[in-house]
């Protein structure tokens, strides 16, 4: 078996050598140059800049593209932008499940919170809050704690505990939008830098080449273009995070103001 594998590995370099040997034969060959060769050189190149398109379009898959072009943009700066897609990516599918297990039913809770102070007055109901998840249940807690003291002081307390309650919610986000800032900020710093090095080329090389100008920029365009997707990305996350935030704060309000009402009622 080790020898097959042998002849396989000697037989890809041999094949591999063929086909350099080929190119390079290929690279020293030198056409005669006519003039009718000059004469027609210019329509095959306007025949060619009239799809530029189609030419430069390949049959590469997504993630071969996707790699040259993070190499062409610099590994440096690119890796750096993509650390920033990843972080924000995580932080922001951690707060979404946070968020989503921080969902409660307020009116069956509501319901159940009634039906305990109806049965079994306080000490129920706050059974109830404690074996119910989500900052709603939390506020209901904290208010019946105090429910001793007068509806002033569980007011204040279910005010209180929810600014707590959605600071909490809204931990976390901060670090979304400072990756947003962030990688398109790196982008064009990574822009910036690539059009020095460009610059740099034009001058070592002592000639305005188009080629070679363009090459510089696009490179260095390329870094921006990443710094945006990975900015657009993020803000697409970070405004639903914000809106699902914004959900769960007024069901905390309005929620509030049923465990008052209910608290009035059982006082009567």
């Amino acid at each position: 078996m080790k020898k097959f594998f042998m002849f396989l590995a000697v037989l890809g370099l041999m094949t591999v050598s063929a086909q350099f040997q080929v190119a390079y034969a290929q690279e020293e060959e030198t056409p005669e140059v006519t003039t009718e060769d000059v004469q027609t050189a210019p329509a095959v190149e306007e025949e060619e800049i009239d799809d530029p398109f189609a030419a430069a379009s390949t049959d590469q898959p997504m993630h071969q593209a996707l790699k040259q072009k993070f190499i062409e943009g610099g590994p440096g700066f690119m890796a750096t932008i993509l650390l920033c897609l990843i972080f924000g990516l995580a932080i922001a599918i951690e707060r979404i499940i946070t968020l989503s297990l921080a969902q409660t039913d307020t009116k069956k809770l509501i319901a159940n919170v009634d039906k305990a102070l109806k049965e079994g007055g306080i000490e129920k109901a706050k059974d109830v809050c404690r074996d119910t998840r989500g900052p709603v249940a939390s506020i209901f807690y904290q208010g019946l704690l105090r429910a001793d003291q007068g509806l002033e002081t569980v007011e204040k307390t279910v005010a209180s505990y929810g600014s707590v309650q959605m600071g909490q919610l809204e931990s976390g986000l901060s670090w979304i939008t400072l990756f947003i800032a962030i990688a398109p900020m790196l982008g064009f710093l990574g822009t910036v830098v690539g059009l020095v090095l460009a610059f740099d080329a034009i001058e070592i090389a002592g000639d305005i080449s188009p080629a070679l100008v363009a090459h510089g920029m696009k490179v260095a365009l390329i870094t921006t273009i990443g710094g945006l997707i990975v900015a657009i990305i993020l803000q697409l996350f970070y405004n639903y995070l914000i809106a699902k935030v914004e959900s769960i704060v007024v069901q905390m309000e309005d929620a509030s103001i049923s465990l008052i009402d209910l608290l009035v009622k059982y006082e009567k």
